[in-house]
């Protein structure tokens, strides 16, 4: 495969293939001679599934609320998603070589959504210094708060990893669909 990813691209991987667009309504349809296929079916996508709107106001399928760090041994840090303001401010700080994860919560309303992935871009003075694309999955519609944790990281640790790193982060479907796209501050520090 040629050519290059711009910064902002969320790369693709040549493995996966998207699946063929349904309704809930249309996968409910499906098989309905087969009990156990709709017990199942019922287990994973609940009862009227389409009918799960949380936010009847916001059109999108996927409702980003916020995303925490959950760091070993220290109390979560949680960065509101739903408030503009506060995405413009966003910090989180993390002592070098912490052992850390990021958690997002969000609602699906309406459909499923496939292949939702997590991007982000990490820079320090201009440069790119780590990318990351975490395939976060498919999920049906449901009135509970949904959650995804990235696997275990640890943070870079000594002087010249100390400091202030700027992080470009989105979201996307399998349809292309930017969910949702922010900036925020990751900053290494010698303490907590």
């Amino acid at each position: 495969m040629s050519g290059n990813i711009s910064d902002d691209e969320v790369p693709v991987n040549v493995n996966y293939r998207k699946p063929e667009k349904k309704s809930v309504n249309e996968i409910i349809d499906a098989d309905k001679g087969d009990e156990s296929l709709n017990k199942y079916k019922q287990t994973l996508l609940g009862s009227a599934p389409s009918q799960v709107i949380v936010e009847p106001h916001n059109p999108n399928h996927v409702i980003i609320k916020s995303i925490t760090l959950v760091a070993d041994g220290r109390p979560e840090v949680t960065m509101d998603l739903s408030n503009p303001k506060a995405i413009e401010s966003a910090n989180f700080s993390v002592k070098e070589g912490a052992h850390y994860r990021l958690r997002f919560n969000f609602f699906v309303q309406r459909e499923i959504v496939t292949g939702l992935k997590y991007f982000h871009k990490v820079s320090r003075h201009g440069i790119t210094v780590d990318k990351e694309t975490y395939m976060v999955g498919s999920y049906a519609p449901k009135t509970e708060l949904q959650s995804y944790q990235t696997p275990l990281e640890e943070a870079p640790s000594g002087m010249m990893h100390r400091g202030k790193y700027k992080v470009k982060s989105k979201f996307v479907d399998d349809d292309g669909n930017c969910i949702l796209e922010w900036t925020w501050t990751l900053e290494i520090s010698k303490d907590w």
